[in-house]
């Protein structure tokens, strides 16, 4: 997938889990991503952050540690 979609896609999942009350939303951003991504998009990510995430919110990037 593009770059620009897989920024796009991480950062809605951040800011739905933001509004959540309770558990730390990277927490459950990590989760999701766990759960719902398949392997490769999980790969791209990490990959994608490992050059520097530009544009990715915070929430995603720490999410990212946890993964």
């Amino acid at each position: 997938m593009s770059p620009e979609k897989m920024v796009h896609m991480a950062n809605q999942i951040a800011t739905f889990f933001k509004t959540q009350p309770g558990a730390d939303a990277s927490d459950k951003v990590a989760e999701h991503i766990r759960d719902f991504w398949e392997p490769r998009m999980r790969a791209q990510l990490r990959g994608y952050v490992g050059e520097g995430g530009s544009g990715l919110d915070p929430v995603v990037l720490k999410a990212s540690e946890l993964i």
